[in-house]
């Protein structure tokens, strides 16, 4: 493996984990206006289609027609979902005043 083969190894999952910040980053932001939002389920709808797909051809971007680099980029974006879970998991995401004390949505 040449100098040149490992730096694009490096930008390959940097570029996952650039996907990984879109997708989830999307997800989260998503997730904190749901409860304002006029017509939720049309927000959740878009977020949706919006994050895969333009994740999907970031990843078809970035595979360059090799399914090594493909591999790479998803490791890069669970890498990334895996620290996203960390900072935003569990009783991070909402400000006590939205979440009762079992730390689900208070109706």
């Amino acid at each position: 493996m040449t100098a040149h083969d490992l730096l694009w190894l490096f930008l390959v999952f940097g570029a996952g984990i650039v996907l990984g910040l879109f997708y989830f980053g999307g997800l989260w932001l998503t997730v904190r206006r749901i409860l304002s939002a006029e017509r939720p389920g049309l927000l959740s709808f878009a977020s949706f289609v919006v994050r895969t797909a333009a994740t999907l051809l970031g990843f078809y971007v970035v595979m360059g027609g090799r399914w090594e680099r493909l591999l790479i980029a998803l490791a890069g974006f669970l890498v990334f979902r895996t620290v996203a879970v960390r900072w935003w998991g569990p009783g991070r995401l909402l400000s006590g005043s939205e979440t009762n004390k079992g730390g689900s949505l208070a109706n």
